[in-house]
């Protein structure tokens, strides 16, 4: 297989900044489109990944799965894309494609594992998969999105991760007209379940520990927004609420926003705690309330996600940097500073 080099970004150590690097990509195979990356999203994820905090890191990383771009390069048998197409690329790119979920069109559940935008064992080069923070990227066209033209092609990047990561559990859950919905946590993931729950026409109710997130929730779309540590406003949340996403990835009170469920509530919790949270069994067993999790879409999902926002014109609130900024980037992330998501502009890779 042909290969060839591609600039990118990346660390060779969990201490070790992140800094300019060249990595090797295949040229397409038949069913391969190449895509030149315009812009590449920062998730929380990039971090922990990069800073071997999952435990799994294989070194040199590359991050980013939040890609968006324009075709470059097609294989012969190609027939979803041709050059010139804007595109996107979200957190795999491959899977097994025979066991059962797979041929559900479940993928992202795929049971021997799919194949993640980066740190997988990539099936061609027996290296592991390089993500976003690059020049280019290629990718079978069967894991490839369209990116609705009338959309801010920066601004759409987050989409591809803490989009579908909130759209996926407020559809499998059923979310719309005649639903109150609550959101915890107005961050990266947050902010988007605020947006897509409030275009699904569901009643949004924000819970949030700082008075100073009051305004920007209601800016966002939020009917109600409440200060979860005053105990007199949670109490009148109790038994409101048909379906609620936890959006927080610090240890927090999980009980308090199950007590806010009606009977056959759910909460789906989708943000990623380091350390397990206790769920007591009060909180659940008088009313049948549910306790789940959810992870991104399909990539039908994805791309019916995409084709929303599209109509809704629904992006993420973005701010725009250079990827010379992005060990700066992972300190202010760090300390939750940022409007609520980081994207670089991967014209600075070529600097």
């Amino acid at each position: 297989m042909s290969t060839k080099d591609v600039k990118a970004f990346g660390a060779e150590a969990a201490t070790a900044p992140l800094h300019s690097l060249t990595i090797t990509r295949r040229t397409p195979t038949p069913h391969d489109v190449e895509i030149e990356i315009l812009f590449c999203g920062v998730c929380h994820s990039d971090l922990h990944m990069a800073r071997n905090e999952w435990h799994n890191t294989v070194y040199p990383i590359v991050p980013g799965h939040e890609i968006v771009g324009r075709i470059t390069r097609v294989g012969d048998h190609v027939t979803k894309f041709k050059v010139g197409d804007l595109a996107a690329v979200g957190c795999m790119v491959d899977s097994c494609r025979e066991c059962e979920y797979c041929k559900e069109g479940l993928e992202q559940y795929c049971e021997p594992g799919n194949t993640l935008t980066y740190n997988s064992p990539d099936k061609h080069l027996g290296t592991p998969t390089y993500g976003g923070y690059a020049e280019n990227i290629v990718v079978d066209e069967n894991y490839v999105l369209h990116v609705p033209k009338n959309l801010d092609l920066a601004a759409t990047a987050p989409l591809l991760c803490a989009g579908i990561t909130t759209y996926s559990p407020l559809k499998h859950w059923r979310v719309g007209p005649g639903t109150k919905v609550g959101v915890v946590g107005i961050g990266g993931l947050g902010h988007m379940a605020i947006k897509l729950a409030k275009a699904m026409g569901a009643y949004v109710v924000v819970f949030t520990t700082s008075v100073s997130k009051f305004e920007d929730a209601k800016r966002l779309g939020a009917d109600e927004v409440v200060l979860s540590k005053d105990s007199e406003q949670m109490s009148k949340q109790a038994r409101k609420l048909h379906f609620i996403v936890d959006a927080v990835s610090a240890e927090h009170d999980v009980n308090a926003y199950l007590n806010c469920l009606k009977v056959d509530g759910t909460l789906a919790l989708v943000g990623a705690p380091e350390l397990p949270l206790p769920i007591a069994a009060f909180s659940l067993i008088p009313t049948r309330r549910s306790f789940a999790g959810s992870t991104i879409g399909s990539i039908a999902e994805t791309q019916e996600m995409l084709d929303f926002c599209g109509e809704h014109n629904i992006t993420a609130d973005i701010e725009l940097i250079n990827i010379q900024q992005i060990n700066e980037a992972y300190e202010r992330l760090l300390k939750g500073d940022v409007h609520y998501r980081f994207v670089i502009d991967m014209a600075s890779v070529k600097k």
